[in-house]
C-alpha cells in the first residue's frame, strides 16, 4: 500500500487485473520497475514521517490521493476509459477500506509512532488477508506453510507490540495499534476487492477509489479539526517535498511499474516487494532520521518479514 504502502500504496487493486504476456520487456525498464516497487515503496514510510511533521495526517493522506487520483483520472480518460456505476460504488466501498481506514490511519500513527515500526507492523497485511478470507469463505483453509507464518507472524507482531512500545508512552502504543487497524482494514479492502468480481482497467478504478478516499479523508480530518491552527505559510519546504514525493512517486510512479509488472510477471514475484519495503523503510528511518533499531525491533522485522514469505508460500500450495 504503500504504501504505500503495500506499504503506502496501490496493491489491492491487482485484484481487478487480468496480467497479459508482453514478449521481451526492457531489461532498464524492469531494473526501473522493481526499484519502484521495492525502494519507492518503502521509501514512503519516511516521507509521511516528514510530510505529517506539518501538515496535519488526514489532510496529508487526503490531499495525496485527491492529486494522485486526479491525475490518473485525466490519464485514464484520456485514453478513453468511462466508469460503470459498479465500479462507481465499488470505488466509494474501496476508498473507505483502504484509504480511509488504511492510510488515514497509518499517516496519523506516524505522528506518533517511528516510520520503521510502522512499516513493520503494516507487513503484516497477507496474514490479515489470509485469515479473513477464511472467515469470508467459512471455510478453513491451511498446510504447514500458512500455520507457521501465522503463528510466526502473530508473534512478530505481539513483540513489537511489546517491551519497546510500552514503555515508550500511551501515544506510541495508540500509533502501534492504529497501524494494526490500518493493516486490517487494506486487508478488508483486498478481500472486498476479490469477491466484487469488477472488471475494467485497473488505472481508472484506482483513480475513482483515490477520489473516493480522499474526500473521506478530507471530510473527516475537517470535522476532527485539523484545519485549527493549520496553515499553508507555516509548512515548512521538507513537508511540502516529502507530500510532493508521495503524490509524484508513492502513487503515479509506482503505481504506473506495479501495473506494468503485473503485466510481465506473475503476481508472486511481484509480490515480492512485502518483504523488501519494511527493509527498506527501517534502514532509511534509522540513517535518515535517527530512528532507534533495537534487538527486539530486528528480531521483530525478521519474525514479520519470515512470517509474509511463509503465508505466501502456503497460498501458493493451496493454489496448486
Amino acid at each position: 500500500m504503500s504504501t504505500e504502502s503495500k506499504t503506502a500504496t496501490l496493491e489491492p487493486i491487482e485484484v481487478t487485473a487480468t496480467p497479459a504476456a508482453k514478449p521481451h520487456p526492457s531489461r532498464v525498464g524492469v531494473i526501473a520497475a522493481f526499484f519502484a516497487i521495492y525502494v519507492i515503496w518503502g521509501s514512503t514510510y519516511l516521507a509521511i514521517r516528514y510530510a505529517v511533521d506539518s501538515i496535519p495526517p488526514l489532510y496529508t493522506a487526503g490531499f495525496r490521493h485527491l492529486t494522485a487520483g486526479t491525475i490518473l483520472l485525466l490519464w485514464a480518460v484520456a485514453k478513453g476509459q468511462r466508469p460503470s456505476w459498479p465500479q462507481l460504488r465499488a470505488s466509494v466501498v474501496i476508498g473507505f477500506l483502504f484509504f480511509l481506514i488504511g492510510h488515514g490511519t497509518l499517516h496519523w500513527a506516524e505522528t506518533q509512532v517511528p516510520s520503521g515500526l510502522a512499516s513493520l507492523l503494516i507487513a503484516s497485511e497477507p496474514i490479515w488477508v489470509f485469515l479473513m478470507a477464511c472467515a469470508a469463505e467459512k471455510r478453513w483453509r491451511m498446510n504447514g506453510f500458512l500455520l507457521a507464518g501465522v503463528v510466526l507472524g502473530l508473534a512478530g507482531v505481539a513483540l513489537l507490540l511489546g517491551r519497546d512500545v510500552w514503555s515508550a508512552g500511551r501515544g506510541v502504543f495508540l500509533g502501534a495499534v492504529a497501524c494494526l487497524v490500518g493493516a486490517i482494514g487494506w486487508s478488508a479492502g483486498i478481500i472486498y476487492s476479490r469477491r466484487s468480481h469488477l472488471s475494467g482497467s485497473p488505472l481508472l478504478l484506482s483513480a475513482l477509489s483515490l477520489l473516493a478516499g480522499s474526500a473521506m479523508l478530507l471530510t473527516t480530518g475537517t470535522i476532527f479539526g485539523e484545519y485549527r491552527g493549520f496553515s499553508f505559510d507555516n509548512v515548512p519546504v521538507r513537508s511540502w517535498l516529502a507530500l510532493a514525493y508521495l503524490i509524484v512517486f508513492g502513487s503515479v510512479i509506482a503505481f504506473t511499474a506495479y501495473n506494468w509488472l503485473l503485466e510481465h510477471y506473475s503476481p508472486t514475484l511481484v509480490a515480492t516487494h512485502t518483504y523488501i519495503n519494511p527493509i527498506v523503510a527501517v534502514l532509511l528511518g534509522w540513517w535518515f532520521a535517527a530512528e532507534h533499531v533495537s534487538l527486539n525491533v530486528l528480531l521483530s522485522a525478521a519474525m514479520v518479514i519470515a512470517a509474509v514469505f511463509l503465508v505466501d508460500r502456503g497460498m501458493a500450495r493451496l493454489k496448486t
